[in-house]
């Protein structure tokens, strides 16, 4: 009798801790779900958020001409005589493949020029190294507004104004580019490396059937992320272009200084202007943001 009354408070007790516990678990699990909630609701309004002003150009774009003032969030009923009009006006095909020919360029000597550098910086331990690395870093500090004359005036001696070689030659190399392509290199393992040493590999051979193979997602996104930069470029084709039919920067900007009252064929031409790298970013983005993952940037 004294065991079962000394159990029984005992059993009690135990069965108190469990209920405790699971209203505790209960807690915390609401806790937990209403913070993901709070969480995706916050994601959701920031995406809305950048994305409207995108939908906006567009849904101003499918306005008719003498609608295009409107304040309505869904155009009715569409029209697509902006697209007609902007077609018709200005050679924007043609602007569109010089412009994807120049990104595409510019995008691959950007990745070519980087996978040489990055494997120099991460592989060998050669004198200055690191004080070369500290160059590249600052280099890509520096606005590009300190460094536009000194270019104009290169590509001014070099006989390349009013070209597309007028745009892509000081753009070559981007810091960005090598120090991407740096951590990437940093983090592939040394024994692959030390056994194409040991099967006498040379350095080049060593980069392009090793290395390069086991690089595809890096290499993918950085060469989605020049080229998506290299389309955005407005300043400097700007600056650099006499005419206005040679890229879709410097096309839409003639047009706006022809027409810069007709809203709705201005976001017309913005929106073709915008359209293929959208598509670019929209199938590949994985491949960008797995790029970032893997090399620790943030």
């Amino acid at each position: 009798m004294a065991f079962v009354a000394v159990a029984a408070p005992v059993a009690v007790t135990g069965r108190a801790n469990t209920l405790q516990s699971k209203v505790e678990d209960l807690a915390v699990g609401s806790r937990s779900r209403a913070g993901v909630i709070v969480g995706h609701v916050i994601l959701i309004a920031l995406a809305l958020f950048s994305v409207f002003p995108v939908y906006w150009m567009f849904a101003t774009a499918l306005r008719a001409p003498g609608d295009a003032l409107d304040q309505t969030l869904l155009p009715w009923p569409l029209s697509f005589e902006n697209f007609a009009y902007v077609w018709n006006t200005v050679p924007i095909g043609s602007m569109l493949i010089n412009t994807f020919v120049m990104s595409l360029i510019l995008a691959a000597v950007q990745l070519f020029i980087a996978i040489l550098a990055a494997y120099g910086f991460a592989v060998w331990d050669f004198v200055g190294s690191k004080f070369l690395m500290f160059l590249f870093i600052g280099s890509w500090l520096v606005p590009f507004q300190v460094t536009m004359i000194p270019n104009y005036l290169l590509v001014s001696q070099m006989g390349l104004l009013g070209t597309v070689g007028g745009v892509i030659v000081p753009q070559l190399a981007g810091a960005f580019a090598v120090l991407l392509m740096v951590q990437h290199m940093r983090a592939f393992p040394r024994e692959l490396l030390e056994a194409a040493q040991l099967d006498g590999r040379s350095s080049w051979s060593t980069l392009w059937t090793v290395v390069v193979p086991n690089m595809k997602p890096a290499l993918a996104a950085l060469g989605i992320m020049g080229f998506i930069s290299a389309w955005n470029e407005y300043l400097w084709p700007a600056l650099i272009m006499r005419q206005g039919d040679a890229l879709i920067q410097v096309g839409v900007r003639s047009f706006l200084s022809a027409e810069g009252n007709n809203w709705g064929a201005t976001m017309a031409a913005a929106g073709l202007a915008c359209v293929p790298v959208l598509l670019i970013y929209i199938f590949l983005q994985r491949y960008v943001v797995d790029a970032f993952v893997r090399s620790g940037l943030k």
